[in-house]
Parts: C-alpha cells; sequence; structure tokens
C-alpha cells in the first residue's frame, strides 16, 4: 500500500518545523553536492531557516560570486544595480553635510568669510560661540582647581617630611648628649609626647662606699 500525499503547507508547531527543515536541509545538500560530482554542474546553494540560520554550498570549482556574475551574464539581470544607486545617493547626501560642517567650522573658526551670512545665522554662531567658550572656561577652572590641590598635597607632605627630619634629629642630639635608647626617644616624639630631662640616679655601690669613709672618719675623731 502506497503512502498517503502530504499536504505542502506551512508546519504551525515550531519544533516539528525545525525538525522537517533540518531533515529536509541535509537531503538538498546531498543532492547539491551529487549534482557537482556526477554531471559537473556548478552549484551554490544558500538557505536561511526561520530562525535565521544560514546553510550554503558551493561547488568546489566555483565561487559564489562566480555563480551570481555569471547569472547576470547569462540573464542580464543587474542584482547591484539598485544598491549602486542607492550608495551613490547616500554618498551625494554625506558630501553635502561634510560641505556644510567644513564651511560652519570655517565661520566659528574666522577662516571662512561671514559675508552674506544672514542675521539669524550670525545670531546663531554668536550663541555656539558663547556655548563653546562656557565649556573652555568652565574646563581651565576645572584643571586650574586639580592642579591647586595636588599642589597643595606635594607642600603638606613636604611639611610632614620635614617635620620628621627635624624630630629625628632632635632625637639623635638627645641620644649623643644623655644616651638611651633611639627608638624609644622617636616613638615619643612622634606620638607628641614631651622629652622629659634626664637626671642620671646615684649608683648604689657609690652610697655605700661614701657612708663607709663617714664611719672610719667618725672612729678617728
Amino acid at each position: 500500500m502506497g503512502r498517503g500525499k502530504v499536504e505542502i503547507k506551512k508546519i504551525e508547531n515550531m519544533t516539528k518545523r525545525q525538525v522537517t527543515y533540518s531533515k529536509r536541509r541535509t537531503g538538498i545538500m546531498k543532492k547539491a553536492r551529487e549534482l557537482t560530482v556526477l554531471c559537473d554542474a556548478e552549484v551554490s546553494l544558500i538557505m536561511f531557516s526561520c530562525t535565521g540560520k544560514l546553510a550554503e554550498y558551493t561547488s568546489a570549482s566555483t565561487t559564489p560570486k562566480k555563480v551570481y556574475d555569471q547569472y547576470q551574464k547569462v540573464t542580464g539581470v543587474n542584482l547591484w544595480n539598485s544598491q549602486y544607486k542607492k550608495l551613490q545617493e547616500s554618498l551625494k547626501q554625506q558630501k553635502e553635510v561634510n560641505m556644510k560642517l567644513h564651511k560652519d567650522i570655517g565661520q566659528r573658526t574666522g577662516k571662512e568669510s561671514l559675508d552674506g551670512v544672514s542675521f539669524e545665522k550670525l545670531h546663531g554662531l554668536e550663541q555656539d560661540l558663547d556655548g563653546i567658550l562656557k565649556v573652555v572656561r568652565e574646563r581651565k577652572y576645572h584643571v586650574i582647581a586639580t592642579q591647586t590641590e595636588t599642589s597643595k598635597k606635594k607642600l603638606r607632605n613636604q611639611q610632614e617630611a620635614h617635620r620628621r627630619l627635624v624630630r629625628e634629629i632632635e632625637a639623635r642630639s638627645e641620644v649623643a648628649y644623655y644616651g638611651g635608647d633611639f627608638e624609644s626617644i622617636m616613638a615619643m616624639s612622634n606620638g607628641g609626647a614631651d622629652l622629659f630631662s634626664y637626671h642620671q640616679q646615684p649608683n648604689p655601690q657609690e652610697v655605700e662606699a661614701y657612708g663607709a669613709c663617714e664611719f672610719h672618719l667618725d672612729q678617728h675623731s
């Protein structure tokens, strides 16, 4: 019993549609390769799925461009004529815009004559220049403020380094004059504490000897 005829219409179910496309795409690609090998045909095949995915095949003996050029030559149809005209029109518009911009820039910089310029246009140029001047002035003040703050920071760092150097010199002088530990004196100085005067304590052995001497003197008396 033969297979029933399948009605050709759009498959509404997206999953079934993609599965069918994948199977038939494989079949078409196989047929294109067979035509190339068996019949020495020049084949260029391009397909896009409903999701926009590209599938293509071109015979090894040719390229897509060669196939398109040959198609135009045989049919007399220029595939790029409409695109060429659009590009020409777009190029013309861009040239006009560039010329206008060039003229406007020349008028703003004084390189272009203002003769024949209407009052409205002159007023507009004046407003534009005022706006540009305001932007430049604000930028200048910002740069000045930034440089000033940077200079102040450098000055504070230099002053702090100078104070540290003075404290270190004073601490070394204390060590050289009174003796003691340099690190301890520096720690007290850095912590903001006042350096106390150093008083030498009497040696206990000297006190004992001094007392014995007084005892002998009393006996002789």
